[in-house]
């Protein structure tokens, strides 16, 4: 009997001139719009984070367009440091970020705890390079002249095994690349002056030091060519640049986007249409 008197009560809120079968109507409406609105709400707003670097070229260039193709919006946050980047990421400030190599995933996991990032594409990595402009050719380093490498653990440990690979110093076998320091760097064939700098500054530099290796990235942003180093990385698998979002989102659609939109004919084409990129290492799924 209540349920009868509460459903008059329904019929009777509704205006006069709406009739039964017209409310039925709109209440159905009101499901279907419903239903439509669950499915728009799918998220369609993409944010990178990046460092000043030639991945902001490739995401522009290569990616966006891609992407806008299927109906996003992508934007790109600037961070001044590439330390920044895996924070933002953490807290949801940014959806994906190009910076993250696996030498540091586990220990940037460890350290800023939440959500777990992950691997999620890959992307051409820059190599590192030894460059100067007071001399051209690695044989001219003697004793005292100042070298400087980047100032953060996995980078500078890169540094130290591009010297010890020319010679210039010698490292202990074992060594942990997370938390690498300078003072683990021995004389080789010369006893040179290991200064750490921040990496964006190092090109910047080379006037006033004897050699400086530097992050490939900066490099090709600067328009310069990898080649022209005066020595070459050969970067292992562990140091090259990848795509990396949260662990807890790659199963949502706008993640396999930009996966599929880093492993498309389109974005290589981009990459190898551009002699900048020249000197980079591709991903091993490219067609040589």
């Amino acid at each position: 009997m209540r349920k009868k008197r509460l459903l008059r009560h329904l019929w009777l809120k509704f205006p006069a001139f709406l009739s039964p079968l017209k409310v039925t109507i709109l209440l159905m409406s009101g499901i279907f719009l419903a239903a439509c609105s669950d499915e728009q709400g799918e998220k369609k707003e993409i944010v990178f984070g990046l460092g000043p670097s030639i991945y902001v070229n490739q995401v522009e260039g290569g990616i966006i367009p891609y992407l806008e193709k299927k109906g996003y919006q992508v934007s790109i946050k600037m961070f001044s440091q590439n330390s920044m980047i895996p924070p933002a990421l953490k807290e949801g400030a940014v959806d994906v970020s190009v910076h993250i190599s696996t030498a540091n995933l586990e220990e940037m996991n460890r350290r800023l705890g939440g959500d777990a990032m992950m691997v999620w594409a890959d992307t051409p990595s820059a190599p590192q390079t030894i460059r100067s402009i007071r001399h051209q050719h690695i044989d001219d380093i003697r004793d005292g002249m100042t070298i400087a490498i980047p100032n953060d653990p996995v980078s500078s440990e890169r540094a130290a095994r591009l010297l010890e690979a020319v010679g210039w110093i010698t490292l202990a076998p074992e060594i942990d690349v997370s938390t690498f320091h300078v003072n683990e760097i021995k004389p080789g064939s010369v006893t040179p002056k290991i200064v750490e700098m921040e990496s964006a500054l190092m090109l910047r530099a080379l006037p006033d030091i004897d050699f400086a290796v530097v992050n490939g990235n900066f490099v090709t942003n600067a328009g310069e060519r990898i080649q022209e180093g005066l020595a070459i990385e050969d970067s292992p698998e562990e140091h090259l640049v990848k795509v990396a979002i949260l662990e807890k989102n790659q199963d949502e659609t706008w993640a396999k986007d930009i996966q599929e939109a880093y492993k498309s004919s389109e974005f290589e084409a981009f990459i190898k249409a551009d002699p900048i990129y020249e000197g980079l290492i591709f991903p091993k799924s490219w067609s040589k």
